[in-house]
């Protein structure tokens, strides 16, 4: 009896400390260089759209593109070092564009002109970033 007593507390200790250091990690796949994780999640969005409708990996793609947009908007949209920056609102801007088709249109596919604004706002982006914008 003493012995089960001893295992179930050891047990619930591991248990408290597991829990615990995973409630301190990042849970986001950025590394917090707003200009490298923006970059990373273009890239991201450029494979998405890439995609063939037909591709077997599309759902699992998909859902990585989803968790980026929410790991950006949750790191950098209260950010103010950021928030001001034209680089930022139009990235932004082409995340809720895409967002909001995946929400409304889940099993449509993206389409070509929305492809087209998404990409031109990338390069917009991207072009902001190497100003430093």
């Amino acid at each position: 009896m003493l012995m089960k007593r001893y295992w179930s507390r050891l047990l619930a200790l591991v248990l408290v400390v597991t829990i615990g250091l995973m409630g301190c990690s990042s849970p986001d796949s950025l590394t917090g260089d707003y200009r490298q994780d923006t970059l990373t999640v273009i890239q991201t969005l450029r494979n998405v759209l890439e995609l063939s409708d037909d591709s077997p990996s599309k759902a699992a793609v998909q859902a990585e593109a989803r968790q980026k947009i929410n790991d950006f908007s949750a790191r950098y949209q209260r950010a103010n070092s950021v928030s001001g920056l034209s680089s930022f609102t139009t990235m932004r801007t082409a995340l809720n564009s895409l967002a909001g088709h995946y929400s409304s249109y889940p099993n449509r596919p993206v389409p070509e002109k929305l492809k087209n604004r998404l990409e031109q706002e990338f390069s917009q982006v991207e072009a902001a970033l190497r100003r430093g914008a």
